[in-house]
């Protein structure tokens, strides 16, 4: 299948509203290839982000429960994190199993590639399958994470997708995804 034509938005205007470290927007006013004007399109500029489905040598996926203010709740999900400058998205991932989890180690491979909302972030998410991981430390979490970490069956995990115990979507995906090319 042959790809769409590229209909890029001509930028007529760029400013930065907010540069934090975890929060940067910027407003553009830009006009469409049909001729319309749109005064105000928001750009939330983040960096790559990582997510791991992390399974044991004896077949227990290494999930996290976290809470997460934007909805008010915990809910169970795969490690994740962000890419620091200068790692790759595989060693960002190593990182945030071995900090998150206290897991590493295995065999590693770039799962899938995601764009989490294209239409106002600059980013993507890099899902790695690390098979064959084994508890290696205590968890290294930073002050600003309270995050506990679960063995489950996957039998637990596919439970928890079906009845919508985890909801992120950039976790959502790729299990499902996982499930599908792995009925067993």
């Amino acid at each position: 299948m042959k790809k769409p034509e590229h209909r890029p938005f001509k930028v007529l205007t760029s400013e930065y509203v907010i540069q934090r470290p975890w929060c940067t927007i910027r407003r553009e006013r830009v006009e469409l290839p049909t001729g319309a004007i749109v005064p105000e399109w928001f750009i939330m500029e983040f960096p790559d982000w990582v997510n791991v489905i992390a399974i044991t040598r004896e077949g227990g996926f290494v999930l996290i429960d976290q809470y997460r203010h934007g909805l008010g709740q915990t809910r169970y999900e795969l490690v994740a994190g962000c890419c620091e400058q200068g790692e790759t998205a595989e060693q960002s991932a190593r990182r945030e199993l071995l900090e998150e989890a206290g897991y590493g180690g295995g065999v590693w491979r770039e799962f899938m590639k995601v764009a989490p909302n294209p239409s106002n972030q600059n980013n993507f998410t890099y899902t790695f399958l690390a098979t064959d991981v084994e508890r290696i430390s205590d968890q290294q979490t930073e002050e600003s994470e309270d995050i506990k970490v679960h063995l489950m069956s996957r039998e637990e995990v596919r439970s928890l997708l079906e009845n919508e115990q985890i909801i992120q979507c950039l976790n959502v995906a790729p299990l499902w995804r996982y499930f599908a090319e792995n009925p067993k």
